[in-house]
């Protein structure tokens, strides 16, 4: 069975939402255009934005079905992510806390896509 090594967001606005994830992750889009943008994330993972008005066949999930989770250090990491995230002014919708899996918190993109920052115990 192959490993799944590209995840998909369905946006309204995929422009914007590159603009967005460009300036969270510190790079530039790999592929562009009106309906789509695409990030090469460091760990071989590919990152696709695709349009929710344009993708075939219609996808019916509401954004904050599922997470991309990025996995820091330790607790100060999480708690340094938290503050840079905040001064950009994502939406935060779980302030640092402990959960039985370790220290995080939740921001949310744009779109409502859950975005988790935590690390592992």
């Amino acid at each position: 069975m192959p490993d799944p090594n590209f995840i998909l967001l369905y946006v309204d606005n995929p422009p914007a939402s590159a603009r967005f994830y460009a300036e969270l992750l510190g790079k530039l889009p790999v592929e562009t255009s009106p309906t789509f943008a695409m990030f090469a994330l460091e760990s071989g993972v590919m990152l696709g934005l695709w349009s929710r008005h344009t993708v075939e066949p219609a996808a019916s999930a509401a954004a904050g079905a599922g997470e991309i989770a990025f996995a820091v250090a330790d607790d100060d990491a999480v708690r340094r992510v938290h503050a840079e995230w905040g001064a950009r002014k994502l939406r935060i919708a779980q302030a640092p806390t402990d959960l039985d899996f370790g220290h995080t918190f939740l921001a949310l993109d744009p779109d409502g896509h859950r975005l988790r920052v935590f690390a592992p115990r």
